[in-house]
C-alpha cells in the first residue's frame, strides 16, 4: 500500500513539474507577424533584418539570396504603410569590379532628413567592407551603393545612435584580427569618420555591440560573444574611450541580439535567453542596464530552429517594433507595448515559469 501511495505520488509531482510553463509575458505583445510569404520571394533563405521608422510607417531590410554567403545574396527591403508590408524588393547586389559578391547585415537609420542604409559587401565577415547608400523619399529610391573609407565598416549589425553633439555613434566589431569591438563615428552623415581602438583584447571573442544611453549621459554597450555571456562595457566621454568588457548575468549561445533605451530611460534587450543554439527568443528589461529582469518570450521551440538576429527601435507612439530572422526563411515583425510589460525575476539565471 505504502508503494502504491509512493508512485502515485511521484507521478503527481513528476506531472506538476512537467505541467509548469515558461512565463511568456505575452500581455504586452500587440502584435506579430511575417513581413512576407515564401511565396512572394525568389530567394529561399534570409537573415540579419534592420527596421527604422519612417512618415507614415515603417521600413525594414535583410540579406537574401541562396545562403549566407553566396555570390547572389542581396539587399532586400520592405515599407509598412496602413497596416500593410509591401512586397519585398532588392535595391542593393554585390557586383564590383565585375565579380559577384555576397551582401551583408543591412543597418537602417533615419536622420530626419534621410534615410541611411548601411550594409556590408565581401566574400566573408573577415574580408568585407562597409557600404552606404540614402533615401531621400522614405525608402522609395535609393542612391548608388557608395564603398566606405578604409577600415570603416559603419554600424555592423545595429542601429547608431544620435550623440547630442550631433555625432552618429555607430557600435561595429571587426573579425579579420580576432573577434573586436569598436566604435565609429560621423559628424556629417557618413562623409567623414573616426574610428576607435579596439575595446577587446583577442581573448576576449565579441562583436555586434548594441548602444544603450543612460541618464547620467554614461553610454553602455552589450555584445555578442563566445564567453557565454552578453557582455557590457561603458563610456563617460561620448564613445571615445570605454572600460574593459565583463560579462553580464545573461547568457548568449554566440548569436546577434540588439538593445534600445525607451523614452522614460528603461533599457530593453532582445536577445537568445539559452547557452547554446538559438531555438528561443526573448526580451529583457532593465533600469539600469546591469540587472535585467525577464520581460516576454517571443519564440520558443524545438532545438533544431532559429529565432535570431533581432532588431529593436521605439517609435514616436512609444511603441517596441522587433524584427527578427525566423528559422532563416522569412522576417518576423512584432509590436510591444511596453508600457503593458509585467517583469519578473530570473531564477538562477533561468528564465522564470508561470
Amino acid at each position: 500500500m505504502k508503494r502504491s501511495l509512493l508512485i502515485v505520488f511521484s507521478a503527481l509531482l513528476c506531472s506538476n513539474l512537467t505541467s509548469q510553463e515558461l512565463f511568456r509575458g505575452e500581455k504586452c505583445i500587440l502584435s506579430s507577424g511575417f513581413i512576407y510569404q515564401t511565396e512572394d520571394v525568389d530567394f529561399p533563405s534570409c537573415h540579419a533584418s534592420t527596421i527604422a521608422e519612417i512618415q507614415g510607417g515603417f521600413i525594414a531590410a535583410w540579406f537574401g539570396g541562396t545562403e549566407e554567403g553566396n555570390p547572389d545574396v542581396g539587399i532586400w527591403i520592405s515599407r509598412l504603410s496602413n497596416g500593410k508590408w509591401s512586397r519585398p524588393e532588392e535595391i542593393a547586389r554585390g557586383i564590383r569590379d565585375n565579380r559577384s559578391y555576397p551582401c551583408w547585415n543591412p543597418v537602417l537609420y533615419n536622420t530626419g532628413d534621410e534615410i541611411l542604409l548601411f550594409f556590408k559587401v565581401g566574400p566573408s565577415p573577415s574580408k568585407w567592407w562597409g557600404e552606404l547608400c540614402i533615401s531621400y523619399d522614405g525608402g522609395i529610391s535609393w542612391t548608388p551603393p557608395e564603398r566606405l573609407p578604409e577600415n570603416i565598416i559603419g554600424p555592423v549589425k545595429n542601429k547608431p545612435v544620435a550623440l547630442e553633439n550631433g555625432t552618429l555613434l555607430c557600435p561595429s566589431s571587426s573579425e579579420d584580427d580576432g573577434w573586436r569591438v569598436h566604435m565609429e563615428m560621423t559628424a556629417d552623415k557618413g562623409i567623414t569618420w573616426q574610428r576607435t581602438e579596439a575595446l577587446n583584447e583577442k581573448n576576449i571573442a565579441a562583436i555586434q555591440p548594441a548602444v544603450l544611453v543612460h541618464k547620467d549621459g554614461k553610454l553602455q554597450i552589450v555584445c555578442r560573444s563566445k564567453q557565454s555571456k552578453i557582455l557590457t562595457s561603458w563610456s563617460d566621454d561620448n564613445g571615445v574611450s570605454w572600460t574593459g568588457l565583463t560579462p553580464l548575468h545573461l547568457p548568449n549561445p554566440n548569436s546577434g541580439i540588439d538593445a534600445v533605451t525607451l523614452s522614460n530611460g528603461k533599457h530593453v534587450m532582445i536577445y537568445n535567453h539559452l547557452s547554446s543554439g538559438r531555438g528561443t527568443l526573448n526580451v529583457a528589461v532593465s533600469d539600469d542596464g546591469i540587472s535585467w529582469e525577464a520581460a516576454a518570450v517571443l519564440e520558443n521551440d524545438a532545438k533544431d530552429t532559429e529565432y535570431s538576429y533581432p532588431a529593436v527601435i521605439q517609435s514616436q507612439d512609444k511603441k517596441l517594433h522587433i524584427t527578427y530572422t525566423w528559422n532563416r526563411k522569412l522576417i518576423k515583425h512584432v509590436v510591444i507595448d511596453p508600457s503593458l510589460i509585467e517583469s519578473r525575476k530570473y531564477i538562477n539565471g533561468d528564465w522564470p515559469t508561470e
